[in-house]
């Protein structure tokens, strides 16, 4: 029994030696900008860049082969974030409107569960046959639930003012009197 414990134990300390030279040594070194804009990304992996997930959108970015405003749920923040990482203009495309969040109008809604199902930040609360809502600190704006949803109950709708969003206007310039 003891020689048993033994010979696994040694088998164990000379297997783990082996695997952390073997990550010492043949260790593939990656793009550190790779890593840095994912970790700039949202990292909710909702694929609405046409990408499998935050990681390939990342992987575009560091190699020039996408624009900074593939992720919508980031929002005209991620896209000046990312234009100011990489060195590019950013585009207006990505700041023509307000920040989206998703709403249920709750006397059409029947309950079908599609939506939660859908949403990659479990916005959504509700269960099968009951009416659902919407988690606004959760939820990214990316429309997936929308699609989904038979009934068209759910929008995509501007955040409401508050006081920790709202901001002072600009002043439309005028020249001459």
């Amino acid at each position: 029994m003891i020689a048993a414990v033994v010979s696994l134990t040694l088998l164990g300390i000379a297997l783990g030696w082996v695997l952390g030279l073997a990550a010492r040594y043949l260790r593939v070194e990656s793009n550190p900008l790779h890593e840095e804009i994912q970790q700039m990304l949202p990292g909710v992996n909702c694929g609405q860049c046409g990408y499998p997930g935050c990681n390939g959108a990342a992987e575009a970015l560091a190699d020039g082969k996408a624009a900074v405003t593939l992720c919508p749920p980031g929002g005209p923040t991620l896209v000046q974030a990312l234009a100011a990482k990489l060195g590019v203009a950013a585009d207006s495309a990505a700041s023509n409107g307000p920040p989206l969040l998703a709403h249920v109008n709750e006397a059409t809604c029947i309950g079908c569960a599609h939506c939660g199902k859908r949403c990659p930040t479990d916005a959504i609360i509700g269960a099968p046959k009951q009416i659902h809502g919407v988690i606004q600190d959760a939820c990214i704006g990316c429309g997936l639930c929308v699609e989904v949803c038979p009934t068209e109950c759910l929008q995509l709708r501007p955040i409401a003012s508050t006081l920790k969003t709202w901001h002072w206007p600009k002043p439309a310039l005028s020249f001459g009197v």
